[in-house]
């Protein structure tokens, strides 16, 4: 099978498409032929060792993970042995979380893991957002987030921020999302109550406070958003912030029982995955794409995420869309 091979860290440069073995489904496990997939900011994070912490876990010297990928939709090709809840043939969509591998033909995926069938009527490259809704929903469900609490979402423009807009409004909270100025419309398309323009006007100077507040970007900072936190409002990073200062605060404010600022960390499972199908079937949730790329040209795919000005999800069309077409 062909994948997307990094046998070394750095640039996109040292990506290569290769011919690799298909693998076998072990008992318990699901193999994907995967029509779609896409390169996150964290198979970005993961090429280039940014942050250096992740060598310590995935290789000092050479990366553990030589294919990358987390987010996956396409058919079931084959079940090992014990298998019960997937057929050959049957539509799935889910997330390889720190096992990665989507960046090829086919993938293996533990049948318990995050997999489940695919969203009624969605195409394949609409139904790989479970990484950017996962961590949305994971800060969502930290925040303890209620009907009528009101949240900013700093960055609502990337895959975590257009998830977590449409998120925050299917819980029923009061959004406010800050962008740049292209991004205004979409974020107001997404449902969001209002939406400021970062490079026109400071957002920390609106006057008004919130419930909680959540950089999905990370490029602000606690510091500069805590005179717009209520009493008792926390404060959300979605990346470890200068000075890994946000893990940072995160401790403290649990040493102290303030939960001020919150850094959570989990594994996504099939809870997820389901809800995701859930909320994309009754109409709360879409797939924003930026743009797509075919696997042979993933490296410019991971240019793009370079920039940092990615707009929801860049997808890699692993198998062509004419010849991915399906009746349901």
């Amino acid at each position: 099978m062909k994948a997307a091979v990094n046998t070394r860290y750095g640039s996109p440069d040292v990506l290569e498409i290769r011919e690799v073995s298909k693998p076998e489904p072990k008992a318990g496990e699901v193999l994907v032929r995967v029509h779609a997939t896409t390169v996150s900011r964290t198979d970005r994070g993961m090429l280039r060792a940014d942050p250096f912490i992740v060598r310590f876990f995935f290789g000092l010297c050479r990366p553990k993970r030589t294919i990358l990928g987390v987010d996956f939709a396409g058919e079931v090709e084959a079940v090992g042995a014990g298998v019960t809840s997937f057929n050959p043939g049957q539509r799935v969509f889910g997330i390889s979380h720190w096992l990665f591998g989507a960046h090829a033909e086919y993938l293996c995926v533990p049948e318990n893991a995050a997999i489940a069938a695919m969203p009624a009527r969605a195409r394949f490259d609409e139904a790989v957002v479970c990484e950017g809704a996962g961590y949305a929903d994971m800060y969502l469900k930290e925040f303890n987030l209620k009907p009528g609490d009101k949240i900013l979402i700093y960055g609502a423009s990337g895959a975590i921020g257009t998830a977590a807009v449409q998120l925050a409004k299917s819980y029923g909270a009061e959004v406010t999302a800050v962008v740049a100025t292209r991004h205004l419309d979409l974020v107001k398309s997404l449902g969001a109550d209002h939406a400021l323009d970062y490079s026109t006007e400071d957002f920390t100077q609106t006057g008004e406070t919130f419930d909680c507040i959540l950089d999905a970007v990370g490029k602000t900072s606690y510091f500069r958003c805590r005179r717009l936190l209520k009493s008792g409002g926390i404060f959300a990073g979605s990346d470890f912030g200068p000075w890994c200062q946000i893990p940072l605060l995160a401790i403290w404010s649990r040493i102290t029982g303030s939960r001020r600022v919150v850094f959570p960390l989990s594994t996504p499972g099939r809870a997820l995955v389901d809800f995701v199908k859930a909320r994309m079937e009754a109409g709360e949730f879409r797939a924003v794409i930026d743009r797509k790329y075919p696997l042979e040209a993933i490296a410019d795919a991971y240019r793009y995420v370079d920039t940092k000005q990615k707009t929801g999800i860049v997808v890699i069309n692993v198998v062509p869309p004419d010849e991915g077409k399906q009746a349901w």
